[in-house]
């Protein structure tokens, strides 16, 4: 699934391409994606110059006079700028048509994606109850804390909840809590303060340095501009179950946490 620094790269590779850029058609192939696809959208839509490109959480938000256009990329979706008259493939469900010649088209085989309206002055309901960006410095130390305390749920599901803080997915939550040395399992509530602050740093480190060399390439993810993330190629921890750990050679383990595949290093993390 395309995390928070994959559709980061995706909002800047396409955002030059759609600032200030006039819609002129949205063509919808297919509305039955994870949410049907508003009927009205495309009238809506016509005409509308694009005034923003920004991100929330895993959602693209592309900002109109009328309102805000989501997009989500579910599980294998990806975005990106064709030339208007390409021919779809069969899994190109939507093109946003602009006034350049280019169309930005979203590709999703599993359909868990969404594209979705959010009218000026509201917040949609999938965006209301988010928690802080990780990258804010609305999520700092006292906001794990808070977060935590007296919590018995494991401290990996704890910064996967998108109400604690939204985007740390399942690749980074893993190399966040080896770099800080945390062991996943471990009771949220019975971390210390000082473990905590080393936590929502390297929460922070992980995901900035994924941002800066375009994400993580794994399966069907490619930024808006085409080109792979290269992250994957220092991943520590994830997709790394049985070999030997980077700092001290054991072997790293794997377990499920929240039906999600969880690898850590028995020794290093405590």
């Amino acid at each position: 699934m395309p995390e928070l620094p994959e559709v980061e790269t995706t909002r800047r590779g396409v955002a030059p391409y759609l600032q200030d850029r006039r819609v002129e058609a949205l063509l919808v192939r297919q509305p039955r994606l994870r949410w049907p696809v508003p009927q009205q959208l495309a009238a809506l839509l016509e005409g509308q110059q694009v005034r923003e490109v920004a991100r929330r959480g895993k959602y693209l938000l592309i900002g109109f006079d009328a309102g805000t256009l989501l997009v989500h990329l579910g599980m294998s979706g990806s975005l990106r700028l064709v030339p208007r008259e390409q021919p779809p493939g069969k899994h190109d469900h939507v093109d946003l048509v602009l006034d350049s010649g280019l169309a930005l088209r979203l590709t999703d085989p599993r359909r868990f994606g969404a594209v979705l309206w959010q009218p000026l002055e509201t917040v949609h309901e999938l965006l209301a109850s988010l928690g802080p960006e990780p990258l804010s410095a609305d999520f700092d130390a006292a906001c794990l804390q808070r977060a935590c305390k007296g919590r018995r749920s494991p401290i990996k599901q704890v910064i996967m909840d998108s109400k604690v803080v939204v985007g740390v997915g399942n690749i980074y939550a893993n190399e966040a809590l080896f770099a800080a040395g945390i062991h996943p399992k471990r009771a949220a509530g019975r971390i210390s303060a000082e473990r905590l602050t080393v936590l929502v740093g390297e929460i922070k480190a992980v995901l900035a340095r994924a941002i800066e060399q375009g994400g993580t390439t794994l399966r069907d993810f490619v930024g808006g501009d085409g080109k792979p993330g290269y992250f994957a190629q220092q991943l520590n921890v994830y997709g790394r179950a049985g070999k030997a750990c980077v700092r001290c050679g054991a072997p790293l383990r794997e377990i499920r946490l929240g039906q999600r595949s969880t690898v850590f290093c028995p020794n290093c993390q405590k």
